[in-house]
């Protein structure tokens, strides 16, 4: 299964933020996006998931040939930057009514409280209102039903970054465990991240998704590589990503 962006155009106003975008991403793979402050790696995540519409060109899933283009948006699990929560519940009565509502796509449905002492969460959290949790251990809650469903897609908008280093570790272990059932896109800015997670790194700059060689990524030179192509004009990159 792919996850594929063809020729993708979007604008708001006079920005253009793709032109004619496009990427195969697929199945059993991490990428790691890239780009810098604004480059639209949030909106290309809300693109996919059906939160922004397009201008022009496609996204769809490809299965053995087959082209879905009206994939439903539970096919996407997106975890914010910000976790979207409802603050007046607690942690195990939203994960409980996550499963109730979700029993049919979850291949192993567990008991309410072992899946969130699986991400960390304390007996003693599990009864306190999400209102009341902190940032990360709110982003532990937003993860976790995200994985719960094993989505065809999953988009990680700057993951990690709110999480101790135990949590971080945890985390991080999931999702390499979700790649064989998903694609994975994370969008980050810590290039070390990057590197220990991902398969393939794709730069989103001037509008364009590029691809940069797997082989790369564990260069020594990677991270210095990266920020010289974010900086290039649009004709060099082309040339040394080539």
């Amino acid at each position: 299964m792919e996850l594929v962006i063809d020729g993708i155009t979007k604008k708001f106003e006079e920005k253009v933020i793709f032109d004619e975008a496009s990427f195969r991403f697929e199945k059993g793979k991490i990428y790691g996006l890239l780009g810098r402050n604004g480059a639209g790696k949030t909106t290309l995540f809300n693109c996919i998931s059906r939160n922004i519409s397009i201008d022009s060109g496609e996204i769809y899933l490809e299965d053995d040939g087959q082209k879905n283009l009206h994939y439903d948006n539970t096919a996407i699990g997106f975890v914010y930057t910000t976790p979207h929560l409802p603050g007046f519940m607690t942690a195990y009565e939203f994960v409980r009514f996550f499963v109730d509502i979700n029993r049919d796509k979850i291949k192993e449905v567990q008991r309410t409280e072992d899946y969130l002492l699986s991400v960390g969460i304390e007996k003693e959290d599990h009864h306190r209102l999400l209102k009341d949790f902190s940032h990360g251990m709110q982003n532990k809650v937003q993860m976790l039903v995200s994985l719960m469903i094993q989505p065809p897609v999953l988009l990680l908008d700057e993951p990690l970054t709110s999480f101790d280093v135990v949590a971080a570790h945890e985390m991080k272990e999931m999702i390499i465990r979700m790649k064989s059932e998903s694609v994975v896109i994370f969008s980050t800015h810590i290039l070390q991240l990057a590197q220990d997670l991902c398969d393939e790194v794709v730069l989103l700059h001037h509008g364009k998704l590029r691809g940069v060689p797997a082989e790369r990524i564990h260069d020594q030179d990677f991270e210095e590589e990266v920020v010289q192509l974010l900086t290039d004009r649009e004709e060099l990159l082309d040339e040394s990503i080539s």
